[in-house]
């Protein structure tokens, strides 16, 4: 009998998790962020995110379909990870066919051209995400406010994230003091009382899910607590140094993209580093990219671009900081 051999990407160590299996946790772990969204803003978020999981699925089924002439792979759940992610990472009042493109982009050019699942070098949701931004930047900085936009898709009542209000206001030479009244509370950041992307906006409710994915061995501590520690030393020091020009590093933890990229976005099996020290050095450098772009760069928020530039650091990391080889053993001198 005939034996091929399989030639496939690492890791080979099997979990016991198939890749759907995986993706199911994944969605039960972003479901309560969904439900904060759906209260704070109703049906916009519930037609984002129909529209961008079926528009992610839809194209994933007709580029393997017709184009790429192989066997479709939407059972895998893959795409409509995808399609919740960018959908949890763009403003609930977002134009239809701007979803239906940036869904186009995170299926058929940031994930499928480079060969599909397990080959993509970036996370789709975050390409397509930084894709948008650039080619819609009023469209896609334009937040409803929480609660007041339960009914309305298109025309809700807009206003600035408390990033914007920070970054504005100290350019405008305003000190902390002068913009407190008009950030909210750390309680209110902490239960998502806030304008911002509609599946960022809940720190606890991501907390939930981290929760879950840890609990289910789905993903490892590494990468987001690394990220979470790094993000809080650095603007802790910042704010020690400065408080009256730097917010505190609670604020920069609940605010933004922060924990949605930290445990949903950064900890991509693909697009992450393989070994724990990888890990540790991969979650380090978004956290630091993320400060720099938030207290010196022109945008309030960095954390899809840190994550976007260490995906590309990864196969770097893979190559040079990896465990020890099986029966290797040590050059001793003399």
């Amino acid at each position: 009998m005939d034996r091929k051999l399989v030639v496939s990407p690492s890791p080979h160590v099997h979990s016991g998790l198939s890749t759907s299996q995986l993706m199911f946790n994944v969605v039960l772990a972003l479901m309560p962020a969904f439900a904060v969204s759906l209260y704070y803003f109703g049906v916009g978020a519930l037609f984002v995110t129909l529209l961008s999981v079926l528009s992610c699925v839809a194209f994933e089924y007709l580029i393997q379909r017709f184009i790429l002439k192989v066997r479709p792979t939407i059972t895998d759940g893959s795409a409509i990870v995808t399609g919740l992610l960018l959908a949890f990472n763009v403003p609930s009042n977002l134009y239809w066919y701007i979803i239906v493109v940036g869904s186009l982009f995170a299926i058929g050019v940031a994930k499928l051209s480079f060969g599909g699942l397990g080959s993509n070098p970036f996370n789709p949701a975050l390409a397509a995400r930084v894709f948008m931004l650039i080619s819609f930047p009023v469209q896609m900085t334009s937040w409803p406010l929480p609660i007041e936009s339960r009914l309305k898709l298109i025309d809700a009542a807009t206003g600035p994230t408390p990033l914007a209000i920070l970054k504005e206001g100290l350019k405008k030479g305003d000190t902390i003091t002068q913009i407190a009244d008009q950030i909210p509370s750390h309680m209110q950041l902490f239960m998502g009382v806030m304008g911002g992307s509609l599946g960022e906006i809940s720190a606890i409710a991501l907390l939930l899910g981290f929760a879950w994915l840890l609990y289910k061995k789905v993903i490892t501590w590494h990468i987001p607590i690394t990220i979470f520690t790094t993000i809080f030393v650095f603007t802790g020091i910042l704010w020690l140094i400065n408080p009256e020009k730097n917010a505190d590093p609670i604020f920069h933890l609940l605010t933004g993209g922060v924990m949605l990229g930290a445990i949903f976005m950064a900890t991509d099996y693909v697009t992450s580093p393989m070994h724990p020290k990888g890990m540790i050095i991969f979650g380090i450098g978004i956290g630091l990219l993320t400060v720099i772009i938030r207290v010196f760069g022109a945008y309030p928020e960095g954390v899809s671009f840190a994550i976007l530039i260490m995906n590309a650091f990864v196969p770097l990391l893979n190559r040079y900081v990896k465990p020890k080889r099986f029966g290797e053993e040590v050059k001793r001198n003399g």
